[in-house]
């Protein structure tokens, strides 16, 4: 069930009507969330009452005003938070998204840019430097290609008072050339002006947080860096066995250390909803195979759940991106997933 939009005192960890706890749930829509949000999957013990945002909204308002009991997160928000002793929140691991981020580069045509290394010395956009799609798409370029983010000049979006960074005290990393895009310009005018010549991710759409509303991924002049986004996954995934994970969730710390059971619960719940969005997502792809759209071979590919939630079955990719995140000098440490992630939840 979707409800309207949640004040900064709703639910609470109040005692629902029918005895369970009441608690506000901000999430972003996709498949695996899907089947909470359309109120086919429930938590135990819990009356959730659920907003589906925007993610550059959702974590902007989490981050800033801790509005919601349960929501959806910036991984790479969460590490900064977490580093700068901000212990409004704890970590649930249920990660909502993933994806191969170096595919979401956009480049200009005109730009001179072949391959990866040719960004070095390149002016590149970036809605907001810290946030996790940069995050993966710097490490893998470095980490893969040799390009630091020393070697590229960014220009960022989002304004201090927009930003996630606003409340994650971001300061650009020593050494690394940030420039702030001015409140009357944007990443998509400032590429069709020829002003940047990449960017890191492209947010089109005018939501509440991002600006630019050129359609860029449409237009002639621009594409992505790597021109078979498929095959650049397939190797990275081969070569490293890693799915970069994009969103997490947060508890409120308060709940989290009143009512401990919570977050076994939620990881349970959303557990179920992804193991029903499989379900059905396979069932989809079956239709296509019987009537040869889709290779049979398809079957047991899909069958295989890519997206698993927990500690323990994502160990290596959180450990990454939290080396990531201190290479990048944006946690002055690296932090141990044991200091993100409720002790109950770490060996799942």
């Amino acid at each position: 069930m979707r409800m309207p939009q949640l004040g900064p005192d709703a639910a609470s960890g109040r005692q629902g009507t029918g005895g369970g706890l009441n608690l506000s749930v901000a999430l972003t829509p996709n498949l695996r969330t899907r089947p909470i949000l359309d109120g086919f999957v429930g938590a135990e013990g819990i009356e959730m009452t659920l907003l589906e945002l925007h993610p550059s909204e959702l974590f902007w308002r989490q981050l800033k005003f801790a509005e919601f009991d349960v929501a959806e997160m910036s991984v790479s928000s969460l590490l900064m938070a977490t580093a700068r002793g901000d212990d409004r929140f704890v970590g649930l691991p249920v990660f909502t998204t993933r994806f191969f981020f170096q595919n979401w580069i956009l480049i200009r045509k005109t730009a001179g840019i072949e391959r990866p290394q040719d960004l070095k010395g390149k002016r590149v956009g970036v809605p907001e430097y810290q946030q996790t799609a940069a995050l993966w798409s710097r490490g893998i370029l470095e980490h893969e290609f040799g390009v630091t983010p020393r070697d590229m000049e960014f220009w960022m979006e989002r304004t201090p008072e927009s930003s996630h960074g606003g409340s994650t005290g971001f300061k650009p990393p020593e050494g690394v050339t940030v420039h702030g895009i001015p409140e009357d310009n944007n990443i998509g005018k400032m590429l069709l002006a020829e002003d940047l010549d990449a960017t890191l991710l492209y947010i089109p759409g005018g939501t509440m947080i991002d600006r630019s509303t050129a359609d860029l991924h449409n237009h002639p002049d621009f594409g992505p860096l790597f021109p078979d986004p498929y095959a650049e996954g397939k190797r990275y995934f081969e070569k490293t066995g890693l799915y970069p994970i994009n969103h997490g969730m947060v508890v409120r710390r308060e709940i989290a250390e009143k009512h401990p059971w919570v977050m076994l619960s939620l990881l349970k719940a959303f557990d179920e909803a992804a193991q029903l969005a499989d379900r059905q997502r396979l069932e989809h792809a079956r239709y296509h195979i019987d009537a040869g759209l889709l290779p049979s071979e398809a079957d047991d590919a899909l069958a295989t759940p890519l997206v698993r939630h927990g500690v323990a079955a994502n160990r290596k990719v959180l450990e990454t991106i939290a080396a990531y995140s201190h290479e990048q000098g944006l946690t002055p440490r690296r932090l141990e997933l044991e200091e993100i992630f409720a002790a109950s939840t770490l060996d799942r």
